[in-house]
């Protein structure tokens, strides 16, 4: 028996035959070729294919895991269209008369090792990316079949590490759990992953001998075992039973009051990305959405997104949620959200830098087509504005100024607005310091722990080596949180927390005892913070 540790991504327990990937490795030759233009035209052709497959994988990802998570096939297919990339292929093509297997590989590799050198943290996952595309097109020049069908029983998958490729085309009724010895918390597959509720290790020492053998996964401690003894099997089987037992009661809280044994009352929302994600939210009885990404529409979309398709996105969300609260979150691009069309200046720390409210108080006719927009659908539901990456008074008062103009621009014109609530996001030290100050200007706080932690730990939440050194439990970020709901209730406003924080049910009591009113999680995560509420 071998007890291994790693890093819990998520929740749940596992039990099964342990199944061992090892990616297919497609070695390729180096062979003269006569019609180089032929090479050319087969590059094309395979390249065409490969953009084909990453179309139909994002159509398939979108089922399974929602348009958020899906857009890394986006990116990939659009990665394949870089004229730099296709610039390489060609030269090393027409000027060695190399095979275009050959040219892929290698300008993959060079591309790759770029990547992997630059000091942003961004651009350096952008190397596995570009391995990725370029295993996919090498496979289809060299007529490789895909790696889809793994297996024909549900097992625990084991491999150094997995693609977002090749997790989405698993089919989840044969897939039991992940381990994988590299990746971080914030990885795409780590993602998918919790999206798709299938447990998780990461980080976990593994070998191919372990193929066959049965195995534990223990998302919740973060324990792999392999070829346990009897007894400890027994242990696992009944806690596994527990935990199934516990999620068929979790539906039971459906329609149920987010109270507690006291009678204290908390709001408990729901986090998502694009409209895709409304039926998770009503399937898991969210009571209204703390945050709605709407960056969704900046990046899935080759230009800026009209006033017309944002007012068509926002209308169909409040509608959707019938009158229950939907907090949408301002345009959050930059650091590691990216977008071509914003001609973003490379920087040596994206995330301290040009994003978020940044670019809108920069380029303020992004903004107010964004608000124009946003006022409009408010005449449809319950639509609340939030302002992220808020540091001073004097952004939130220039805010407040442009989002006058434009109320009085659109009643001017005869268009109606609904009564909206406009809030700001606490996501750094210094608003929630100057949180006294803020919450006289704003109607609402809502607390984004994960760059709260980030900034005040002086952690990048984005590097897997940082992962033991990131507590979120750290007592400087509970006693911000406890200061931001004192001064927030002070000044009359009330508070929630729409971080991954908010979903962590061993804080929950203590939230309440913050006077946190509300919590925003993923869909998933809301019946069981419905359950911890209640047990307080």
């Amino acid at each position: 028996m071998n007890e291994l540790m790693g890093k819990a991504v998520c929740g749940g327990i596992a039990i099964g035959k342990i199944k061992y990937f090892a990616k297919k490795e497609n070695k390729v030759q180096r062979t003269s070729v006569q019609d180089k233009e032929q090479e050319i035209a087969r590059y094309e052709t395979a390249k065409n294919k490969a953009i084909e497959e990453l179309n139909a994988l994002y159509e398939t990802a979108v089922v399974k895991v929602g348009e958020d998570n899906a857009e890394i096939f986006n990116v990939h297919a659009m990665m394949l269209e870089d004229e730099d990339y296709n610039d390489s292929v060609k030269n090393i093509i027409r000027m060695q008369s190399v095979n275009a297997e050959y040219a892929v590989a290698v300008t993959g590799d060079n591309f790759a090792e770029m990547f992997a050198n630059m000091d942003d943290d961004y651009f350096k996952a952008r190397s596995a990316d570009v391995k990725d595309i370029s295993e996919r097109v090498v496979r289809i020049l060299s007529g490789a079949g895909d790696s889809k069908h793994l297996t024909d029983e549900p097992v625990i998958l084991i491999a150094d590490d997995l693609a977002p490729s090749e997790t989405v085309q698993m089919d989840k009724s044969f897939l039991l759990a992940f381990v994988t010895r590299y990746g971080s918390s914030n990885s795409h597959t780590a993602i998918l992953s919790r999206t798709m509720a299938i447990p998780a290790l990461i980080g976990t020492e593994i070998d191919p001998s372990y193929d066959g053998k049965i195995g534990i996964v223990d998302g919740f401690t973060g324990t792999f075992i392999v070829d346990p003894d009897m007894e400890l099997l027994e242990t696992y089987m009944e806690k596994k039973k527990q935990e199934d037992e516990k999620k068929a009661l979790l539906l039971e809280l459906k329609g149920k009051e987010n109270v507690t044994k006291s009678g204290q009352k908390i709001n408990i929302y729901a986090n998502i990305g694009n409209p895709g994600d409304l039926a998770s939210v009503l399937a898991n009885d969210a009571g209204g959405i703390g945050l709605f990404r709407s960056e969704f529409l900046y990046l899935e979309s080759d230009t800026f997104p009209t006033e017309e398709q944002q007012f068509e996105a926002y209308k169909k969300v409040v509608e959707t949620m019938g009158g229950k609260k939907v907090i949408i979150r301002t345009l959050d691009i930059g650091a590691d959200k990216q977008v071509d069309y914003f001609n973003l200046d490379h920087e040596e720390n994206p995330a301290l830098g040009y994003r978020a409210i940044r670019i809108c108080l920069s380029e303020p006719e992004i903004f107010r087509t964004q608000l124009r927009a946003l006022f409009r659908a408010s005449a449809y539901g319950n639509l609340t504005i939030m302002y992220p990456m808020i540091i001073s008074l004097e952004e939130v008062r220039e805010i407040k100024a442009i989002s006058k103009a434009v109320r009085e621009e659109l009643m001017a014109e005869g268009i109606r607005i609904g009564d909206v609530e406009e809030g700001i996001m606490i996501e750094t030290p210094a608003a929630a310091i100057m949180s006294d100050v803020l919450a006289k200007e704003v109607d609402f706080f809502s607390i984004g722990t994960n760059d709260l932690t980030q900034y005040t730990l002086a952690i990048d939440r984005q590097n897997a080596k940082l992962e033991r050194f990131n507590n979120t439990h750290h007592p400087a970020i509970l006693r911000l949180i406890k200061m931001v709901c004192e001064n927030a209730h002070a000044a009359g406003i009330w508070t929630g927390i729409c971080g991954e924080l908010g979903a962590d049910t061993s804080l929950t009591e203590e939230f309440l005892r913050m006077g946190v009113d509300e919590l925003s999680v993923s869909p998933s995560a809301v019946l069981s913070v419905r359950k911890a509420v209640r047990e307080c």
